[in-house]
């Protein structure tokens, strides 16, 4: 049996992870292990994912916790490599962008355990971003690229990655929704904030660039304000945007706002209830803007460049300047919004795509030679 640890740290490897941990326990020849690195850990965020996405408890939690940059990368290495020495799996999976990403990669680089990187090949262009670095740092180092979409084999291939270590598998935050779906419909929590029957926008932000400084967070919740007399909002507030708030004295002014209602952190069936009865969302991060071009619902992404730009070229994204938020949702309510369609092989098979990778890669099946495009 190969041993092959999946390694999260965040809500969007959580749910890479699900579908991929599902798809390999099905298999005769794989023993997928959890490794929690407990980079982002609040029970809000994390304990609910896992039990929403019905995934075991993780068999290793790192407990590394915040801290800067450093702090964390350095923490994960210590803590992942005396786990990955007493327990050497055959195989790594790192997932994403966060900094547990590229610190377990350089431990399996460093021990000779082969890497693969899940979305491999996402680039912003901005290296001020620190995940745009852990991208760089993971494809530089790993064994294996499986990417969401064909920009992302176009940006390795660009880097100098051999095209025989690439496999386009499509974009497996899409097969969580479907694998998802029914229990995603049934929670009540549209019910229980009384939105079913006025139209409303989801609202998440946690980008430092977004919340860590007041003269960027106060325009921001000006424009919140602005809306909410045209739209209802639902804020769903990270610990770390809550945080700034108060610091800065601006949550008094959201909590008084009839047009706005604020949650805490929402587990992913109720986060994905919300959105699917959306008329929109406001967000910086980066998995919401493939969740809302996957459902057709408009996404206005408080950033300047996007990792994801195929959610802009094909999807329903658009970068939104802050000055300009609450004139993009009054478009939205008059119905001014583009279309999209959905991309190539974002149709919930990608944890699929990923085994039979996998099992090719590990010598465990025959194969008639490299394939760039669908695995079978």
């Amino acid at each position: 049996m190969l041993k092959v640890h999946l390694i999260a740290a965040a809500r969007p490897n959580f749910m890479k992870v699900a579908p991929l941990y599902r798809a390999l326990c099905h298999t005769d020849w794989a023993a997928p292990v959890i490794v929690h690195t407990g980079q982002h850990y609040d029970a809000n965020m994390s304990d609910a994912f896992f039990r929403d996405l019905q995934m075991p408890p993780p068999a290793f939690h790192l407990e590394v916790g915040s801290g800067s940059h450093a702090e964390q990368l350095g923490g994960v290495m210590v803590a992942y490599e005396k786990v990955a020495l007493s327990e050497r799996p055959d195989w790594i999976i790192v997932v994403g962008d966060v900094n547990s990403t590229a610190a377990c990669a350089l431990v399996g680089a460093k021990l000779g355990i082969p890497v693969i990187h899940l979305e491999a090949g996402l680039r912003s262009g901005d290296r001020r971003m620190p995940e745009e670095i852990n991208r760089l740092v993971t494809d530089a180092i790993c064994d294996v690229y499986w990417t969401p979409s064909p920009d992302a084999d176009v940006h390795l291939l660009r880097e100098g990655v051999d095209a025989a270590k690439i496999d386009f598998v499509g974009n497996i935050m899409i097969d969580s929704y479907e694998m998802m779906r029914e229990a995603i419909a049934a929670e009540r929590t549209r019910e229980a904030l009384g939105l079913l029957d006025s139209p409303y926008a989801v609202v998440t932000l946690h980008r430092p660039s977004n919340v860590d400084s007041e003269a960027a967070l106060r325009p921001l919740v000006n424009q919140l304000l602005a809306s909410a007399a045209h739209l209802k909002l639902v804020f769903a507030v990270h610990p770390r945007t809550r945080k700034r708030l108060e610091d800065f004295g601006l949550s008094g002014m959201l909590e008084a706002a009839p047009g706005i209602i604020l949650t805490a952190p929402l587990g992913y069936l109720q986060f994905m209830n919300l959105v699917c009865g959306a008329a929109a969302v406001v967000t910086d991060s980066g998995g919401v803007q493939e969740e809302t071009t996957y459902l057709g619902i408009p996404c206005l992404t408080l950033r300047e460049n996007t990792e994801r730009p195929v959610t802009i070229s094909q999807g329903t994204n658009r970068l939104v300047p802050t000055p300009a938020l609450a004139a993009h949702l009054a478009s939205v309510v008059e119905g001014r919004w583009p279309k999209g369609t959905r991309p190539v092989l974002w149709d919930g098979h990608a944890a699929e795509r990923c085994v039979a990778s996998l099992r090719r890669r590990a010598g465990l099946a025959r194969t008639t030679g490299h394939r760039r495009v669908a695995l079978a």
